[in-house]
């Protein structure tokens, strides 16, 4: 009896401590998943939803601490330079993202993947953005402001915008700053209401240039063959002629010889 209540005692010990600390994990788990992310202030709203406010705080990359059950996120002011990809990752409840007044140049594809079933709203005004990425806002149906970048209007700006579920009004925020080719003159406006632009008719006209140039060079070619088919057949040809008229004169030779030993 003694051993056995020795041995009861020390498991339940065991079981004890067992407990607890799966019990600490779970709050540490959710402590990581909920806490407000470092320097930033968090706030809750009367639904339960988080706001995570980084608003001018001269960052540099965007957090990575994010708690996953954040519902607005202003990183607004700062010094991003680039937006990577995945970099939103797990945030499943997020609805509206403010990028602007930043320093982003690049939008690296799969940059706003996972958001595509809860993002409602894109805030990426104020950058220096210059070309669109069409990969970058993958699966992305969200309202965006697009305004005040340094836009280049080219072919692919014009060919990547039909690949993009943004809300089509959002893409009129995509006002040209320079183009290509530079004569076409879509500087100052917005492209989307500019259907009768078309940035890629000097890649068709080199396209078709290109085309022409390769017809010429296969036609130079086959010409060529059939010139030197020509006047190889015409060697032998001749060749054959000569010998077709060099047989009449053997034959006769050989009829003469016949002739005079039939004599002798």
């Amino acid at each position: 009896m003694h051993l056995a209540a020795v041995w009861l005692l020390r498991y339940s010990v065991v079981m004890c401590l067992l407990l607890h600390s799966l019990v600490l994990m779970a709050f540490c788990f959710h402590h990581a998943a909920t806490t407000c992310s470092k320097r930033c202030y968090c706030s809750e709203t009367e639904s339960g939803g988080k706001t995570m406010r980084c608003s001018n705080l001269q960052l540099t990359e965007i957090p990575e601490d994010i708690p996953n059950d954040t519902q607005r996120v202003y990183l607004d002011f700062n010094l991003l330079s680039a937006v990577p990809t995945n970099a939103f990752a797990g945030l499943t409840h997020l609805v509206e993202l403010d990028l602007s007044h930043n320093e982003i140049s690049q939008l690296e594809p799969g940059a706003f993947r996972g958001l595509g079933s809860s993002l409602q709203f894109l805030d990426l005004s104020s950058n220096k953005l210059v070309n669109f990425n069409p990969d970058a806002f993958e699966g992305l149906r969200a309202r965006a402001n697009l305004t005040n970048n340094p836009w280049l209007c080219d072919c692919n700006l014009q060919m990547a915008l039909p690949r993009v579920d943004l809300e089509p009004a959002s893409l009129t925020g995509i006002v040209c700053q320079t183009s290509d080719p530079e004569e076409i003159g879509v500087q100052g406006l917005a492209f989307l209401l500019e259907p009768d632009i078309d940035l890629c008719v000097v890649m068709k006209r080199t396209t078709d240039v290109a085309m022409l140039v390769v017809m010429f060079g296969w036609f130079t070619m086959v010409i060529s063959y059939l010139v030197y088919y020509v006047r190889a057949n015409q060697e032998d040809a001749r060749r054959h002629l000569e010998y077709l008229k060099s047989l009449p004169s053997r034959q006769g030779k050989s009829e003469e010889s016949s002739t005079i030993s039939t004599v002798v």
